[in-house]
This record gives C-alpha cells, sequence and structure tokens, in this order.
C-alpha cells in the first residue's frame, strides 16, 4: 500500500472513532438557587417547593367531603413575636356558576382575619425559633352539600415582626 492510502485510510478511522464517541452524548442543563433567610426574622414554608406550585384539595368520593391543607413553616424574630392576616378572603370559587367555598386559615392555632392582625407567635417562641402547622380548612356549604364543579382560590397571608413592647 503506498502512503496516500494509509494516511487516508488513518485519516478515516479517527473519524469514524470520533463519530462514534459523539454519537451516545447526553448533557444535562438546569438551574439551581438558594434564598438563605436573615436570621432575624423569617417565616418560611418547611417545605418550599410547594408553595409556588397549586395544591390540590382531596375531594373524598366515599362520603362527600373536601379535606384540607396542612403545611409546617418555620419561623422566628429574634426581636419578640411574630403576627399575621389576611390580605383578602380566602374562598374558592368554581368562576361562571357562582358557588365558593368559604376557608378557614389557621396559623400556628390561631384563626386569621382579613385586615386583623393577630400574634400568631409569642415573643418567647419567636425569638428561639419555631416549626408551625398552616391549616386550611374547607367550610361546608350552608346545606350542607358541595355543588359540583372545578374550584380555585388563593390565600394571601402577610406576617409582620412585632416590635418589643409592642
Amino acid at each position: 500500500m503506498n502512503r496516500r492510502k494509509i494516511a487516508l485510510v488513518t485519516l478515516t478511522g479517527l473519524w469514524l472513532i470520533c463519530t462514534c464517541a459523539h454519537a451516545a452524548r447526553e448533557a444535562y442543563e438546569f438551574d439551581v438557587s438558594v434564598s438563605i433567610p436573615t436570621s432575624r426574622f423569617h417565616v418560611l414554608p418547611a417545605d418550599p417547593g410547594w408553595i409556588s406550585r397549586e395544591q390540590r384539595l382531596p375531594w373524598s368520593l366515599l362520603n362527600s367531603t373536601l379535606g384540607g391543607l396542612r403545611k409546617d413553616f418555620d419561623v422566628k424574630n429574634e426581636g419578640g413575636a411574630i403576627e399575621a392576616r389576611l390580605d383578602s378572603l380566602p374562598y374558592l370559587s368554581s368562576g361562571e356558576s357562582g358557588h365558593e367555598i368559604e376557608l378557614q386559615v389557621v396559623f400556628n392555632g390561631r384563626e386569621l382575619k382579613v385586615g386583623e392582625a393577630v400574634e400568631v407567635v409569642s415573643a418567647a417562641d419567636g425569638r428561639q425559633g419555631r416549626r408551625v402547622l398552616l391549616e386550611i380548612t374547607p367550610q361546608p356549604p350552608g346545606d350542607g352539600v358541595y355543588k359540583p364543579g372545578k374550584y380555585f382560590g388563593n390565600v394571601n397571608m402577610m406576617f409582620n415582626a412585632m416590635l418589643p413592647g409592642a
């Protein structure tokens, strides 16, 4: 074999090896982030993945009841207590049919109301930091019968660090 043919066969072989080596390649790209809260004041979901997604309340076909939502929050206020209120009425609406289901919102055992701030974490617990429970419970309609439909809604809670002596 002459030198040209050997060089051509060698280059062709290298090209095939390189092509085959890249034919089974996989690559992944994803975002990574972190939010590090201040140690002075925070009210954060213990599992942050649920808060930005729609939460489905469980419907029981067996007894026609609607279940609620229970989630843990980590809270802390080095300055003392924490108060909370609802920013708007919490309810589920079926939209065009006009049916609504009221929601009761309880944070750390205290019911939240619209425009009325209540202490939800004591000064002692706030300074130490705690894990507390958020409970959202659907309230049965006046006649006790939930109307069929697709219901949507939201819950808007506001938390404030209470100043010492306030």
